[in-house]
């Protein structure tokens, strides 16, 4: 099944080349798939793993390990944010 991952600030950098401009990356993953399974493929930091949105639904840390995604999901991930 397809899904739409996308990655902001510096995450970007965890995709891969040549989608980092775009942000964000159709991926095929098996079905019962979970965020967490999505998040450790990438080898994402997890102090760098913030905020968590599945179609625009914050998704609780908690959570992510064992909500499964579905065809046509669209996961967001933010690192923390901070300014000044």
């Amino acid at each position: 099944m397809n899904i739409t991952f996308k990655l902001f600030a510096t995450l970007t950098d965890y995709l891969p080349a040549e989608v980092r401009r775009s942000n964000q990356m159709v991926m095929d993953v098996a079905s019962g798939t979970t965020i967490m399974q999505v998040i450790d493929s990438f080898s994402l930091p997890p102090k760098l793993v913030h905020l968590v949105l599945v179609n625009g639904k914050y998704i609780a840390p908690e959570n992510r390990g064992t909500q499964a995604l579905v065809e046509g999901d669209v996961l967001a991930i933010w690192p923390p944010v901070a300014g000044g």
